[in-house]
């Protein structure tokens, strides 16, 4: 209420003095209408729903998850070890307890000969009755189903290694030239054009024939060719975001060089190079394996999905079997991981949120 004061003098009109309960707070919450459940949404969980909404990026992340649980468990699972050679069960085909029952994997096979096919099956010639060859056996007795897995681990390891690393040198030398920019950047990036047209393979192989083969030295020899494309993509995405009133900000207030580069631009482009490298871990497995496919990968009597494949491939004509698990194997980890890359691609990229 307000207080109304009269004057006996000049102004007959009254004169309304202000008091407390004249002002009060409006709530007009309801009037601004703002969705709270989008305001409240956060980023990564909007990633998450996104990604697993696309049903490729979920099976290639189960069949990742389910082969590299294989690669850890699988060669403990019998009592056969990778290196392990048993001359008088050479070449025996799949043999799974259980199944032989219904006529499948009972340890038979169809051999093709000039006279025609036969089916044999060496576990009943052999007297072998109690012997179980999951995958069956290789040319020296050895359990391809412990040799297929230990192989899976052995690439595994050398491709995440190698994407790992290079994702740390590629970005890195891409962030660096694209900021600088100038002279900095073109010597840079003569740089790497100069690293770029040697041909990886022929650097590859010159690298395995000088230092001794090995995992270590594969992981080297992927370090030092395939950091090129996750640079390039670097240098683009430093090249957009470096004139930006986050970063003109940065550098006002005094912030150094390399804290603008890898505390300010580095979080905003951390899906492309999360992308890069999911697409890069499939090609480091095909390069592994083609490079212990030629004879200049892992040595033995440790394997890999490629030497696997190398010797299968010796033995395809008359016992296709020992060539088929490292094949699929090999064939599942690289078209789930380009799966799950591209669904990642998709969900990290707020312009294809409404698609």
């Amino acid at each position: 209420m307000s207080k109304k004061i009269s004057t006996a003098y000049s102004d007959p009109a009254p004169v309304y003095v202000p008091v407390d309960a004249d002002f009060r707070l409006k709530d007009n919450a309801g009037e601004i209408a703002i969705d709270t459940n989008f305001a409240s949404q956060n980023f990564w969980k909007d990633v998450l729903v996104r990604f697993f909404r696309k049903g490729g990026a979920v099976f290639g992340l189960i069949m990742i998850v389910v082969i590299t649980l294989f690669a850890i468990i699988g060669p403990g699972m019998n009592e056969y070890t990778y290196s392990g050679q048993e001359l008088s069960q050479k070449n025996l085909a799949p043999r799974v307890p259980g199944l032989e029952n219904l006529g499948i994997f009972d340890g038979s096979e169809t051999m093709r000969t000039t006279t025609g096919s036969m089916k044999v099956n060496n576990y009943e010639d052999k007297g072998l009755t109690d012997t179980y060859y999951w995958f069956g056996s290789d040319n020296f007795g050895r359990d391809i189903w412990t040799r297929t897995w230990s192989g899976a681990r052995v690439s595994l390891i050398i491709a995440v290694a190698a994407a790992l690393i290079d994702m740390i040198i590629g970005m890195s030398y891409g962030l660096i030239s694209g900021y600088f920019g100038g002279k900095t950047d073109m010597v840079m990036q003569r740089i790497l054009e100069i690293a770029n047209g040697v041909p990886r393979l022929v650097i590859v192989t010159l690298l395995l024939l000088v230092l001794k083969p090995g995992m270590l030295t594969i992981i080297f020899a992927l370090m030092l060719t395939e950091w090129v494309g996750m640079s390039r993509i670097a240098r683009a995405e430093m090249l957009k975001l470096k004139e930006q009133e986050f970063v003109l900000a940065s550098r006002t207030l005094g912030a150094g060089s390399f804290f603008i580069i890898f505390r300010e631009v580095l979080p905003n482009i951390i899906g492309p190079i999360i992308t890069q490298v999911m697409f890069s871990i499939p090609t480091a497995i095909f390069t592994e394996a083609f490079l212990s496919f030629v004879g200049l990968g892992i040595p033995v009597p440790q394997c890999s999905l490629g030497s696997l494949i190398s010797e299968g491939f010796n033995s395809f004509t008359t016992h296709p079997f020992q060539i088929i698990p490292p094949i699929i194997v090999m064939a599942l980890l690289m078209l789930s991981f380009n799966l799950v890359a591209d669904g990642l691609r998709e969900a990290l990229d707020p312009k294809m949120k409404e698609m």
